[in-house]
């Protein structure tokens, strides 16, 4: 009778509900809350999905981020090692490769201005840079911070892990994703606000097309120029244009199908669920975590009012030909935020079709994204 009251007992007290605490519970509520926007409402389910289950199971039982020196057995636990992935880069740079495979840079090409209004939507980090000095926070963990503006989950996470910021990484990185999925609800009212109307309306001339050797040079001369100018954009930029080459040289199928498929979504489930695993309570309910959320709320509203205004700008300059919406594809949401540029312009006229012009500064914010992680590790001479 001892032995079988002595086996409940130990079985009882190896039972998560004993050990969990209100900010656990707390977490789990919130993972619920992200599984349900994920699932019901389809707001970036490839990564809410993993990121919340990530958070559900650290929650739930904390010893699966174990680090191996905390355990009787020395071995560390599962996400564990999938969150060393992140903090040495290698997840961010292959999600990078996947994305410049998937991706088709000739609206870029076919216009290059896009790059004006992706540089001008970065104008959010570095006003969230110097806000997050202002409220205390030391000035690399500034710099992981403000890259949250970008609406790029990836950068954010390369970022805080070159700065040496791993304890700020998961809000940072929750952050930027929950934004990126949040895109449609965010953005929509800054473009109504900063635009008129006829604004809305107008409607752009038909791209021009692009050479198969123009898409094909376009990856090599930007890896090139962008590189010797900052070398420490190598593993972002790099790997997004390899992934690019691999889709337009058209003599390696097998690596792009690859890179855009199977390897991208083995990195985005060993990412989300390391980055969601990284939001136990203890490490998450903290005032930090809530400037850090806002700060990239400000960022992220901030970037695309730039990339709108500068949108308004070139409207004027050119008589009318540009339609200001696009540049809140800016940010490097892909190809989320060129997807909100069509439909709010859709909105004011319904034949007015914007989403391939939006794609090439929401292109363009991708790459200076990567151009500002880079400014910062050159600063900080990473």
């Amino acid at each position: 009778m001892d032995y079988i009251a002595t086996t409940m007992s130990n079985l009882l007290q190896q039972t998560a509900f004993l050990n969990l605490t209100f900010g656990n519970f707390l977490m789990i509520l919130v993972a619920l809350v992200f599984l349900y926007l994920a699932i019901r409402k389809g707001f970036e389910p490839l990564l809410l999905v993993p990121i919340a289950f990530g958070m559900l199971l650290v929650n739930i039982y904390p010893d699966i981020m174990a680090k191996p020196e905390d355990m009787s057995n020395g071995v560390g636990g599962l996400l564990h090692y999938f969150f060393l992935l992140d903090e040495w880069s290698i997840l961010p740079s292959l999600i990078f490769m996947g994305v410049g495979a998937m991706t088709d840079f000739g609206p870029l090409i076919a216009n290059p201005k896009s790059f004006l209004l992706g540089a001008a939507a970065q104008f959010g980090i570095y006003a969230a840079y110097f806000m997050a000095i202002f409220m205390g926070f030391n000035d690399k963990a500034a710099a992981a911070i403000s890259i949250i503006g970008g609406a790029d989950g990836p950068t954010s996470i390369f970022l805080a892990g070159k700065l040496g910021q791993t304890e700020f990484m998961g809000p940072i990185a929750v952050a930027a994703y929950s934004y990126m999925a949040l895109v449609p609800i965010i953005q929509p009212p800054i473009m109504k606000l900063l635009t008129t109307e006829e604004e809305r309306k107008i409607k752009m001339a038909q791209l021009r097309p692009v050479s198969k050797l123009e898409k094909i040079l376009f990856p090599i001369i930007v890896t090139i120029v962008v590189c010797l100018i900052l070398p420490t954009t190598a593993p972002l930029v790099g790997m997004l244009m390899l992934g690019n080459l691999f889709r337009e040289s058209g003599v390696v199928n097998q690596l792009t199908e690859t890179a855009s498929n199977a390897l991208m979504y083995i990195v985005v489930i060993l990412l989300g669920t390391s980055v969601g695993a990284s939001t136990s309570a203890e490490a998450f309910l903290k005032v930090t975590t809530l400037q850090i959320v806002a700060l990239g709320l400000i960022a992220f509203a901030f970037g695309t009012a730039a990339g709108v205004i500068f949108g308004k700008i070139m409207c004027k300059m050119t008589g009318g030909k540009v339609n200001p919406l696009i540049g809140s594809a800016g940010v490097s949401a892909v190809p989320m935020a060129a997807r909100v540029s069509q439909k709010v312009g859709a909105e004011a006229d319904p034949t007015n079709f914007l989403l391939m012009h939006a794609m090439g500064p929401n292109v363009a914010g991708v790459i200076g994204t990567a151009v500002a992680a880079g400014t910062f590790m050159a600063i900080f001479g990473v």
